[in-house]
């Protein structure tokens, strides 16, 4: 198993445990992908749910410049919510199971497919 299938598997634990959301894994697997070698790197592979510039950079990032979402405060009500979903106190928020909960708050899988 390579290490992103790991990392895949690994997630998917997250999203079931953690948010009770029983992952779509062709959709997890390509936000895993699409996040790239930030997977790798233990800073990048997580998003720190208390912090706004971390925030900021999902909204910009992800929400505006992949998914092609105007910005509004929809937007940031969507990260609450799915912060929120995956625990605030939960330490390690993987950045590609935020990316995935994103994907689906928004009702955004066609951009994967």
């Amino acid at each position: 198993m390579s290490a992103r299938e790991e990392l895949i598997v690994k997630y998917a634990a997250d999203l079931k445990d953690k948010c009770g959301v029983t992952p779509d894994m062709d959709l997890l697997t390509k936000v895993t992908i699409g996040c790239g070698p930030s997977i790798y790197n233990k800073d990048s592979a997580t998003v720190a749910g208390s912090q706004q510039s971390e925030l900021d950079t999902v909204k910009n990032n992800f929400l505006i410049k992949k998914l092609g979402l105007a910005d509004g405060p929809n937007l940031d009500a969507g990260i609450d919510a799915v912060i929120e979903k995956y625990g605030r106190s939960n330490a390690n928020k993987y950045r590609a199971v935020i990316y995935y909960l994103l994907t689906v708050h928004f009702k955004k899988e066609s951009v994967y497919n």
